[in-house]
């Protein structure tokens, strides 16, 4: 009589580290007592799953991989597949110097299987699947924005190039772009038609972006005004210094504010709280930190060089900084303070009084 010996993980933990590429991932695969393999495999979450029920069957599978250009699709394959998968922040592995200096991807799917196994890890918060599709939208139209920036450049670069003054009527600067502005630009008399011809495509390119731009302008009106959003947009508007556009990147960023305990959790999901270092009694505060969200800590920026002309409360915190710091460090407590108003008119549903000098915001 046969004897069968059939493999049983229940109750067992499987640890796996993931270091994720275009063509490959790299895996490192743990027990909770020894390590099983290092391999690489297809960029697949169904080869790992299958590799997994095989060799480990009816085990507790735990996943980690680092947040990179490669996005969260494998997160919700993973997790879907019954995959327990988190995403980490690159800064946040532990590593040793050996590990710096000798750095590949076994080493790198090896420290993050290991680093998994012994709790070290944090995970970041992974956006549901239609916020980023959302997300995705607005920031298509920040690449937009950046876009026409360059392709006005190029034209005025042309004009410097072959000495083509402006008339004095489009001396300023803002009568720059406007219609009259365009038509000017196609009746420039040039030498050659190669020249006209180079101009004439430079022009092309900025009235399609311009076109582009509007086209995008309208969908993400529709999207503010979805029930998703309508609400939140409307409140963050009552804010000094936010209009439609940013109110929308702000939300696609966070999400849901109820995820953020305290002002200063948001404030440090942000970027907008200093570095500091402390010895004994001594503790000294530094730079704004360079961890964070560089679109936010951008947007509210911009925003607060508008709310301190309209605002009365932020004109008067603005002025008092300026007494004793620069201007560009005194924006950032401004700044922080307009992210203070729109954590508050979020979490309370109420729309932000503007101007009340006393409110403690």
């Amino acid at each position: 009589m046969l004897q069968r010996n059939e493999l049983d993980f229940k109750g067992q933990n499987i640890y796996v580290g993931i270091d994720v590429h275009l063509k490959s991932w790299t895996v490192t695969i743990l027990t909770e007592t020894q390590p099983h393999k290092t391999f690489s495999q297809p960029p697949k979450p169904e080869v790992l799953f299958g590799y997994l029920e095989k060799h480990f069957p009816n085990g507790s599978y735990h996943s980690a991989y680092e947040a990179g250009f490669s996005g969260f699709w494998a997160h919700y394959r993973l997790m879907s597949l019954g995959i327990n998968n988190i995403v980490i922040n690159p800064a946040d592995v532990p590593t040793t110097q050996k590990e710096q200096y000798h750095k590949n991807d076994p080493v790198d799917s090896r420290k993050i299987a290991k680093a998994l196994r012994s709790g070290l890890l944090t995970p970041i918060h992974i956006l549901g699947s239609e916020t980023m599709e959302d997300r995705s939208l607005v920031r298509t139209r920040s690449t937009l924005v950046k876009d026409m920036t360059r392709f006005k450049v190029r034209i005025k670069s042309f004009l410097f190039f072959f000495g083509i003054n402006y008339p004095e009527y489009f001396e300023n600067t803002r009568t720059h772009w406007s219609r009259n502005f365009m038509q000017w630009l196609k009746e420039i008399k040039l030498e050659t038609w190669s020249g006209r011809a180079a101009l004439d495509m430079l022009i092309w390119e900025a009235e399609n972006q311009r076109q582009l731009l509007l086209e995008i302008d309208k969908k993400i009106r529709v999207l503010c005004r979805s029930d998703r959003y309508k609400q939140n947009v409307e409140l963050l508007q009552t804010v000094p210094g936010i209009g439609i556009t940013n109110a929308v990147v702000f939300i696609t960023q966070i999400e849901n504010v109820e995820r953020f305990r305290t002002i200063d959790d948001l404030a440090s999901y942000v970027g907008l709280v200093p570095t500091s270092h402390s010895s004994g009694e001594k503790e000294n505060k530094g730079e704004m930190t360079f961890r964070g969200q560089k679109i936010l800590k951008s947007m509210l920026v911009e925003s607060a060089w508008v709310a301190v002309r309209i605002d009365t409360a932020l004109s008067l915190s603005y002025n008092t900084y300026i007494k004793r710091m620069q201007p560009n460090k005194a924006i950032i407590r401004i700044a922080r303070k307009l992210l203070n108003r729109m954590y508050y008119t979020l979490k309370n549903k109420r729309p932000y009084q503007m101007g009340i000098v006393g409110q403690n915001l």
